[in-house]
């Protein structure tokens, strides 16, 4: 063969071609996905590279994780807001009966719709958790609720009040 009829092709790398639509549609996914909305609690050191402390990267965690800690808190608590909380803690003891029960049911309803209306609480069922030991145990309940607004329905949340002896 002749050096006339040699012809000399080039080599591309595909690096160099781009990404698709499609690919930056799904970059733009993940990067949004990834934004936090707060920090976790109990705080947490993060174990990534990105953020310090861990962090919630879903509204609809972050919105349990505030109400689980505003049920939690009791008058006087929160400086700055005296009456923000459910109070509980003066009805830890006597949790599973019948009256209290219901006045810490009225409790989490009154601040739950003052400091976040848009919570819908379904059911409370208290639990006393005597794990291996008739003198300790753990108070708390169960609760269950909707955020309708951000499609989350029927919700479990667990909040342990207090070691008890």
């Amino acid at each position: 063969m002749s050096d006339l009829h040699k012809q000399t092709y080039k080599t591309y790398d595909f690096k160099s071609v781009g990404i698709t639509q499609k690919e930056i549609d799904q970059l733009t996914k993940n990067k949004l996905a990834d934004i936090p909305v707060g920090i976790k609690t109990p705080m947490t050191f993060g174990l990534s590279n990105d953020w310090l402390l861990s962090m919630h990267v879903s509204l609809p965690d972050q919105l349990t994780d505030n109400l689980k800690n505003m049920l939690m808190t009791n008058h006087g608590e929160r400086v700055g807001l005296y009456n923000f909380g459910a109070n509980l803690r003066p009805l830890t003891f006597e949790l599973g009966t019948a009256e209290v029960d219901e006045e810490a049911m009225k409790r989490i309803k009154e601040t739950t719709s003052r400091y976040m209306p848009f919570v819908q609480l379904k059911e409370f069922s208290p639990f006393i958790n005597f794990n291996d030991n008739k003198e300790v145990a753990k108070v708390g309940f169960d609760i269950t609720f909707d955020m309708s607004a951000l499609d989350v329905y029927n919700k479990l949340m667990k909040v342990t009040l207090f070691v008890a002896g």
